[in-house]
């Protein structure tokens, strides 16, 4: 089994001052002018020879006399106002090896951002692992620190996604959590099997009993126990056939990333805890396998969920939403301050918005308005959709309280998080996230697969509204 815990992605960065590193340009159309200025003879003949207008993601590399690599420009186009660490992605994935500094940059943390993650390469199971070293030069030794630790933190998702459910079951996840939880001195407790009936976890044990590896719930916890509570709480459902409302073989071969709420939140974590945040975080993570057997969960079985709600399975392919309900419910328990829970929890999200911008529920408007603007500043998309109180009585049963699924085939995200809302005592200190978690095609630092999405954004909240 792989090692999960990130690896060190400093390689990538320095803050050594170094004579020999090769400046890097950020050029506007606008600025193009003004810097072939201060280009020779000989460097604006070849510019002009490769046609360098600075266009979006246009790379000159300029040559010494000795035929060295002396400098390399990047085309900014028409926008040079709004930084984005994918800007610089493009100089990272196609520059040789060597030590480079940006002049005159702005943004630096984003680049050392986009610098790292244009590097990344899942390998774990490839012969030819990743021997890229193009280092960026951040002088900011407070801020280097800061561009690793959101780095290592998106790795670890996009590592857990992308690993396959042979190795990465409910067992392998709560070990990556075990793992997390010693690293940064946080207690962890496990309720498997068997004893999650004994506590009322009865949705949790429902999903995931069908299953090889017995379901669990995750609970580790950090901090001060006097501090503001914040609370994580992450789909694990490591592969999803669809159980007995079994998925076609299309839909079910991306299903190792149906843990991507588990991946974010152990993501965020890390960068809480490495960070040091003054909270008293919980981290909690309902780990199953939605799998077909002979004591596979059945449409129109009835549940009674930690919260003593009673809910009917109208489908068993929305059971993300199932083995959510119990683990918000122990959640607001505390009263926390603030509640966030990440899901690849439907569909109907991706045809709302795409497989890039991230929608979000919450009842806070502040909240709600506050986490837009990280996610502006970020450049990581995130979207806020309606908690539409008149659809609620879609999710009545008839012979039970809830049904796990709307009556009618429309605004499935939206009813997926109005159903849990239910199991919330304040909508108003609560985020819904529903994520996707995946890149469908290679792009400048984002790779096809897995991905941290809305990551960044939620970090940034959480350390401007709990810093010391």
């Amino acid at each position: 089994m792989t090692k999960f815990i990130t690896t060190d992605q400093t390689k990538f960065l320095t803050d050594a001052a170094d004579a020999d590193s090769i400046p890097l340009y950020m050029i506007s159309r606008e600025a193009l002018a003004g810097w072939f200025e201060t280009l020779t003879p000989t460097q604006i003949k070849w510019a002009k020879a490769n046609h360098f207008t600075a266009e979006q993601g246009q790379i000159l590399k300029l040559m010494a006399d000795d035929g060295a690599l002396s400098a390399v420009a990047l085309g900014l186009g028409d926008d040079d106002t709004t930084p984005s660490p994918w800007t610089y992605a493009p100089l990272a994935e196609n520059l040789p090896d060597g030590v480079y500094r940006l002049i005159d940059e702005s943004a630096p943390g984003l680049a050392a951002i986009g610098w790292v993650l244009a590097q990344y390469k899942f390998d774990a199971y490839q012969d030819k692992k990743n021997d890229r070293n193009a280092v960026l030069v951040v002088g900011d030794k407070a801020l280097l620190r800061e561009a690793d630790r959101i780095c290592r933190g998106v790795q670890l998702v996009r590592d857990l996604v992308n690993t396959p459910t042979c190795d990465m079951g409910p067992a392998h996840l709560a070990e990556v959590t075990r793992d997390l939880a010693q690293t940064y001195k946080a207690k962890i407790t496990e309720t498997v099997g068997d004893a999650l009936l004994t506590r009322g976890f009865n949705t949790i044990h429902a999903v995931g009993r069908a299953a090889g590896q017995a379901p669990r719930l995750l609970d580790m916890t950090w901090g001060r126990e006097d501090a503001p509570k914040v609370t994580l709480v992450g789909k694990g459902v490591c592969f999803d056939t669809g159980g007995l409302d079994i998925k076609p073989s299309s839909g079910m071969r991306l299903m190792k990333k149906d843990m991507g709420g588990a991946a974010h939140v152990l993501g965020l974590a890390q960068m809480i805890m490495d960070h040091g945040l003054d909270i008293r975080l919980r981290l909690l993570i309902p780990a199953v396998e939605n799998n077909i057997s002979g004591d596979a969960f059945r449409p129109g079985d009835i549940i009674t969920t930690y919260k003593g709600t009673t809910v009917e399975v109208d489908n068993t392919d929305a059971e993300g939403r199932l083995v959510l309900c119990d683990a918000l419910a122990l959640a607001a328990e505390e009263a926390p301050e603030l509640i966030l829970d990440f899901a690849t929890l439907t569909g109907a999200a991706r045809v709302a918005l795409g497989a890039d911008v991230v929608p979000f529920f919450t009842d806070g408007d502040e909240l709600a308005e506050t986490l837009s603007r990280h996610a502006r500043a970020a450049d990581d998309p995130i979207w806020r959709l309606p908690l539409h109180a008149p659809y609620i009585p879609q999710l009545k049963s008839r012979t039970a309280d809830l049904s796990n699924m709307g009556s009618e085939p429309f605004g499935g995200a939206i009813m997926a998080a109005l159903f849990l809302q239910h199991f919330i005592d304040d909508p108003g200190k609560w985020v819904h996230f529903d994520v996707f978690a995946w890149n469908r095609n290679d792009r400048p630092g984002r790779p096809q697969g897995g991905e941290a999405m809305a990551l960044r954004t939620a970090y940034s909240y959480l350390k401007e509204r709990f810093s010391q």
